[in-house]
């Protein structure tokens, strides 16, 4: 993917048949839509209803980054959900990482279909996390770590740095996401890169600890964190489209006369 990164947000209609439904989607810490656009893609060419907005503060600098409450970011993911609500039957909520816990924050908050996660992030690993919230006012930024893909030659065009005071909301939105994941009702299609640099298995643990709904695991054995950019896209892509339909099926047949809720 030699391509410079499209960091702009993306959009698409219901196109298929049947029950009308969407995809709210939502990129990583200090990444871009360009993570997640072919899954977006591939979605919308399935027929879904898709938002994937640019989360406040990505996309620019790190140190615009460095202004934002983890609020914004929820609140961006929020809003996308709200659109495709007033035009959609039913909605399911995906993401990546980061973009992974605020999924699961949708899926606690809204009365989504479905969520469905690739390496989400729930546990801040780096050892400075305990201090973070003193270390942001005398270190500015850390090295970032990105690009972890196993395939060569892709770039996911995050920031080369990794703003400190953007950690700490970071590690505030965690703790607060925990609260809420009990309250998940709706099925989660979790993905799992069995080798991931970025994200330890501390945060699956604590999925699975805190999430009653049933969960489904596949684990990516030709992927590093990056997973919807990696070796095993395809395999996600489609799968995520399988879960769609396969509940939404679930749901109309359980339903009074096929209808949705």
């Amino acid at each position: 993917m030699n391509s410079l990164p499209d960091f702009s947000p993306f959009s698409s209609s219901f196109t298929g048949s049947g029950p009308s439904i969407g995809v709210v989607m939502s990129h990583g810490f200090t990444g871009s839509p360009h993570s997640m656009r072919p899954w977006a893609r591939y979605l919308a060419e399935e027929g879904f209803a898709v938002r994937l907005p640019l989360l406040p503060g990505h996309g620019t600098t790190w140190q615009d980054m460095a202004t934002r409450r983890w609020q914004e970011w929820h609140n961006a993911v929020d809003a996308a959900y709200l659109e495709l609500q007033s035009e959609c039957d039913y909605v399911f909520a995906a993401g990546m990482s980061m973009g992974g816990a605020l999924a699961l924050r949708i899926g606690a908050t809204r009365p989504v279909a479905g969520t469905i996660v690739v390496n989400p992030g729930l546990v801040l690993d780096d050892p400075r996390a305990v201090v973070v919230g003193l270390l942001k006012h005398v270190m500015k930024s850390t090295p970032a770590i990105a690009n972890d893909i196993r395939k060569p030659g892709v770039d996911e065009g995050a920031y080369p740095r990794t703003p400190v005071a953007a950690a700490h909301e970071l590690k505030k939105m965690y703790k607060d996401t925990w609260a809420l994941l009990p309250r998940i009702s709706a099925p989660v299609r979790v993905f799992r890169s069995s080798v991931d640099h970025v994200v330890s298995d501390a945060s699956i643990r604590q999925l699975r600890r805190l999430v009653t709904a049933p969960v489904e695991l596949t684990v990516l054995e030709n992927s590093y964190h990056v997973a919807t950019l990696d070796n095993d896209a395809p395999g996600i892509f489609q799968a995520s489209a399988e879960f769609i339909r396969k509940t939404v099926a679930e749901l109309t047949a359980s339903s009074p006369e096929g209808q949705h809720p």
